[in-house]
């Protein structure tokens, strides 16, 4: 019997975390599945759905909020304790704030959640992720995190000003650039992936339909995305800003 993978994904209960804990579980009876989740009561529930779908493989919650350094280090504790090891960070967690009280909170607040608590979060897992055979980390990053798409006028996106979100992801990038030149040299593979523009609560409930209306996926086509990532179909590609159906970025 294969050994046991252990994949921790953040912001776990909604959209693209919750359809890619339910991807990975699914996908292997050997997978375990640790969703990070803010809210306890949300993860809770969140777990309780994916487990009425019987997985193959299995899940469990874990309070994680990517802001808070306390969270961070009960959770490291948590696997450790629990696991002793991490194979797989899925860097989910994200923010897109609107109507904010003032530029300078909306600016600090996506960057605290967008880009530092991903850094933060995997810098204190590296000793579990160091123990793995096959250390795999993925920042889920956004096209509009890119430079040089920026400077596109023929992008559908290119009217959307989104400055902190923009400044997030693209500071993100330079995170997932930095892991890999870092972690490499001891066998982790590090990746920036844009999950596209799918239905999620990122910019809240109301958007939802939005949309919907827009044309939006469905979240499963990221997670299925993930998916090829975690099953070692993209590693010639580690260390790049990729996307769906076997597309990239540039930076």
């Amino acid at each position: 019997m294969a050994a046991r993978r252990i994949i921790l994904v953040t912001g776990a209960n909604s959209g693209i975390g919750y359809d890619t804990s339910y991807a990975a579980a699914a996908a292997s009876p050997s997978n375990h599945v640790i969703m990070g989740c803010r809210s306890l009561a949300k993860g809770a529930k969140a777990l309780e759905e994916l487990q009425a779908r019987k997985p193959a493989g299995t899940l469990s919650l874990l309070e994680l909020d990517v802001t808070n350094d306390s969270t961070i280090k009960a959770a490291v504790d948590k696997i450790s304790a629990d696991f002793g090891v991490l194979d797989a960070l899925v860097n989910n967690a994200g923010i897109y704030i609107r109507d904010a009280q003032d530029r300078r909170s909306e600016i600090l607040d996506t960057l605290n959640t967008n880009t530092v608590g991903p850094l933060v979060l995997t810098e204190a897992l590296l000793p579990l992720l160091r123990k793995s055979k096959d250390p795999r980390i993925i920042n889920v990053s956004s096209a509009l995190g890119s430079i040089t798409d920026r400077f596109d006028a023929s992008l559908s996106y290119h009217g959307l000003p989104a400055e902190a979100y923009r400044m997030s992801k693209a500071a993100l990038n330079m995170a997932t650039a930095c892991m890999h030149t870092a972690y490499a040299p001891w066998g982790a593979r590090v990746w920036a992936f844009c999950p596209g523009y799918v239905v999620t609560n990122l910019s809240g409930e109301a958007d939802r339909q939005l949309r919907r209306e827009r044309g939006a996926d469905s979240a499963e086509t990221s997670a299925a995305a993930i998916l090829e990532i975690l099953d070692g179909k993209r590693d010639g590609e580690a260390g790049s800003f990729v996307r769906r159906n076997g597309q990239r970025f540039l930076w």
